[in-house]
């Protein structure tokens, strides 16, 4: 499982992660959230809303993308080797203060947890500047405020995970993923 703050490039870590796998001849499939899914669609599209109304809207559909995924875990456990999810449970941090930490240890609780779990962490400057150079309309909580927030309550949901700090440059952050693929498959 790869999370972390909108802008931290979970996505490229992930890319990673299953060339690596790739490379040692298993199979891998990467399941982001919100996928390319009906609900996972609704969900980004509500992302790029603005209010109360639209900020529950794209939690209730992007809660139904994960639910999907999970359901459709087993049958994809048994074609892949390797089964990637990007944002997954840590998703809750973008939840209000007060429901977080709840939202969070319920999901870890009754939905499958892998024992590999990477945190993809930066700076919420950097993860500013990333989301900056994307083509594409901006989300609510793409601003330094909320990213500022969000990244508080990741690192507390989190602190059992590994964390992978990709600041850096590219060579220096996949030579930090190399590292702890090799922890990991030892």
């Amino acid at each position: 499982m790869v999370d972390g703050i909108d802008g931290s490039g979970k996505s490229t870590v992930a890319e990673w992660i299953a060339q690596h796998y790739a490379s040692l001849g298993e199979t891998v499939r990467v399941q982001h959230h919100p996928s390319d899914g009906l609900m996972g669609r609704l969900s980004a599209r509500s992302l790029r809303g603005e209010g109360k109304i639209m900020y529950m809207l794209s939690s209730m559909f992007y809660m139904i993308d994960v639910l999907f995924s999970v359901i459709r875990l087993p049958v994809w456990k048994g074609r892949y080797d390797n089964v990637v999810f990007v944002r997954y449970l840590l998703a809750t941090a973008y939840l209000p203060e007060n429901l977080s930490r709840t939202a969070y240890d319920l999901f870890v609780r009754v939905l499958p947890v892998p024992k590999r779990l990477l945190l993809v962490d930066v700076e919420p400057e950097c993860a500013l500047h990333r989301i900056a150079q994307r083509e594409h309309e901006e989300e609510m909580f793409e601003n330094l405020p909320s990213l500022i927030e969000v990244r508080d309550k990741v690192l507390s949901l989190a602190s059992t995970w590994t964390v992978l700090d990709n600041n850096g440059c590219e060579t220096e952050s996949r030579q930090r993923l190399d590292d702890i693929l090799a922890a990991w498959d030892d």
